[in-house]
């Protein structure tokens, strides 16, 4: 397995420790002029959740990857929080906010997996 496929199952590992729902991974591999290979989005209920959410996945990539992001932006808000890793970006949102912005009908051509919610 690749290193990008790594951190993008690290990454949704981490989402899935602290219940995140709705996880959709987004590969731009095939999309001319992407940003990244891809994105991978998601939410937490209220903004202490996507807090908890960012944290989580701060603490695991860094723990089993030794990676930090190379940014991360909204974690005073905490209603939508980026956090860039290079080859992957996380979104991670309140429900309204992700509806807003619905970034899922924006990159709508790329190949996209949704994760199972872990009850």
């Amino acid at each position: 397995m690749d290193e990008t496929k790594i951190l993008v199952n690290t990454i949704i590992n981490a989402l899935q420790e602290k219940k995140g729902k709705r996880i959709v991974t987004l590969d731009l591999t095939a999309l001319e002029g992407s940003i990244c290979k891809y994105f991978i989005i998601c939410q937490g209920n209220v903004p202490t959740q996507v807090a908890a959410l960012s944290d989580s996945v701060w603490d695991l990539v860094y723990e089993q990857l030794h990676e930090k992001p190379l940014g991360a932006v909204g974690m005073k808000e905490a209603q939508w929080i980026a956090m860039d890793y290079g080859t992957v970006i996380l979104h991670i949102f309140i429900p309204s906010t992700r509806e807003y912005y619905n970034l899922e009908n924006l990159w709508a051509d790329a190949d996209t997996t949704e994760i199972p919610d872990i009850l």
